[in-house]
């Protein structure tokens, strides 16, 4: 296994699809690198590409407020997406592509060894949770894989387009906080 900078080196050096020819940085993710709680989105967005730092537009900002109503330290988790480029035009990332970033995760996964994963919408919950997950049914139900507990929440982007999912997300942060505050030992 890559130590952490020789797998942020090897990140900030992809060449493995078409997004590495459009983006302006790479964007690896940040936070704690023992964090028991990982939060993963699909994408980069356009803030997020020119900063080289996830979850910084105006989703990033609904974000850091959404940890604030669990008492969650955005310093405290660490914040990541499954495509390290931001897709043009903000699309949904390719299969491709989600495939040329899968070992730059697994291996963050393998080097944080997180308690709990919450996928950052539909896409991401697609490739992590199950290949059939669907937001609107399954968002804020537990599974466990390998050991990690693992549920999907309302992409932040999303829920500034529609802010009728802002209830049903509160009760899923409260849910994500209980898990927290039963499995975890250093988050709080």
């Amino acid at each position: 296994m890559k130590s952490w900078d020789e797998l942020y080196a090897a990140c900030m050096a992809c060449r493995k699809c078409p997004l590495a020819e459009t983006r302006h940085n790479v964007v690896f993710g940040e936070g704690a690198r023992d964090a028991e709680v990982m939060f993963i989105g699909e994408g980069p967005g356009e803030q997020e590409d020119l900063t080289g730092r996830p979850f910084v537009g105006r989703a990033g900002k609904l974000l850091d407020d959404m940890l604030e109503m669990i008492d969650l330290k955005r310093e405290k988790v660490f914040i990541g997406n499954m495509v390290k480029c931001r897709p043009p035009e903000n699309r949904d990332p390719l299969p491709a592509e989600q495939e040329a970033c899968m070992d730059y995760l697994r291996a963050q996964v393998a080097l944080i060894q997180p308690r709990i994963i919450v996928c950052l919408g539909r896409v991401s919950a697609l490739k992590l949770i199950r290949p059939d997950f669907k937001i609107t049914q399954d968002h804020g139900q537990w599974v466990e894989k390998a050991g990690v507990q693992m549920m999907a929440l309302y992409h932040p982007a999303a829920l500034l387009r529609d802010p009728r999912k802002r209830p049903e997300t509160f009760v899923d942060l409260k849910s994500l906080q209980a898990k927290i505050r039963e499995i975890c030992t250093h988050t709080y």
